[in-house]
């Protein structure tokens, strides 16, 4: 069964622990200086908070699967869709151990595939915030500027 994921950057950790806590009537299933997040059943929902983004707000959405099957089901539906697609493979990130694609949609929003394998005690393997404050391993910066419009 696959499960929406969401990733939102925020400027104070603890106080969006807070509410989002008291919004999803649970506590976060994990908990870092720099990242919680919730695996919540109703609704069917991945949703995590960071405080390593380069900007506050939606850093990224995506679906996560659950068996290899899953993944190469989704991956297939991304090459159909006509944008690029960057492979990330095997990788560490957001303090767990997965397999990820990452594909921008044509507005920019990123979105990523992954099959979680494992847990990690890091972040992840190219997110160190003492070097490289607001850099994150997730989120990479899209490949082409996203059309602008001239209303709102």
């Amino acid at each position: 069964m696959k499960r929406m994921h969401i990733n939102v950057a925020v400027s104070d950790l603890q106080q969006s622990v807070q509410f989002y806590t008291a919004l999803f009537a649970a506590r976060p299933s994990v908990v870092k200086d720099d990242y919680a997040k919730w695996m919540l059943d109703d609704p069917r929902v991945n949703f995590a908070i960071t405080s390593r983004g380069g900007r506050t707000g939606i850093d990224h959405l995506g679906i996560q699967v659950e068996s290899p099957e899953e993944l190469k089901e989704v991956h297939g539906r991304l090459q159909t869709a006509g944008r690029p697609l960057l492979e990330q493979g095997e990788t560490t990130c957001c303090y767990a151990r997965s397999q990820k694609t990452w594909v921008h949609d044509p507005e920019g929003i990123a979105w990523e595939t992954f099959l979680t394998t494992g847990e990690s005690p890091v972040y992840g393997e190219d997110a160190d915030p003492a070097a490289a404050p607001g850099s994150a391993c997730c989120s990479p910066e899209a490949t082409a500027e996203p059309p602008r419009s001239a209303c709102c």
